[in-house]
């Protein structure tokens, strides 16, 4: 049985001022930034995000089988708590290489952090602090004040990336 480690950020504390150098550092380099929406909600686009999610889920610890990309859609984009413009990709010269994906729950009164991935040759250049900014930005925007995500408790990188943000422990 894993304890999952369970963080939400108070959106509204949250100020942008310490990570607006990743997002600029990152597009100096040449990395462009879109969303699902800017991009194109479709089934091409359903099947690279795909692709790029299971890619980027591969290291987290414990995974299992990724979606089957039927299961992916239905479970992932088929359903209420998805909008397009909750889905940031980090693009390089037109490839698809890092994405952040939000889910809007009303009912609960939170939007939930679903996925924070950087392809392998990308990371250890700020790209995850870019993404997640925009993504807390979709969120305030999208006027909700938090921002709940779960992880493994040996995903420290992405623990450790959580709680620089300001993300802290939730209860259960």
């Amino acid at each position: 049985m894993v304890d999952w480690v369970r963080l939400e950020l108070d959106v509204d504390g949250f100020d942008d001022t310490d990570f607006e150098p990743y997002l600029v550092r990152a597009r100096d380099s040449g990395v462009g930034f879109t969303t699902m929406a800017e991009a194109g909600d479709t089934a091409a686009g359903h099947r690279a995000l795909y692709d790029l999610n299971r890619t980027c889920s591969a290291d987290i610890p414990d995974r299992g089988e990724f979606y089957t990309f039927d299961d992916y859609v239905a479970q992932r984009i088929k359903v209420p708590s998805y909008d397009p413009a909750g889905i940031v990709l980090a693009t390089r010269e037109g490839a698809w290489i890092g994405m952040s994906s939000t889910s809007l729950h009303p009912a609960e009164g939170r939007a939930f952090s679903e996925m924070t991935g950087v392809l392998a040759p990308y990371r250890g250049q700020g790209l995850s602090l870019a993404l997640k900014l925009l993504a807390i930005r979709f969120v305030r925007a999208s006027g909700y004040r938090r921002l709940a995500t779960i992880h493994h408790p040996r995903n420290a990188s992405a623990i450790a990336m959580n709680r620089r943000l300001g993300f802290v422990d939730r209860p259960s």
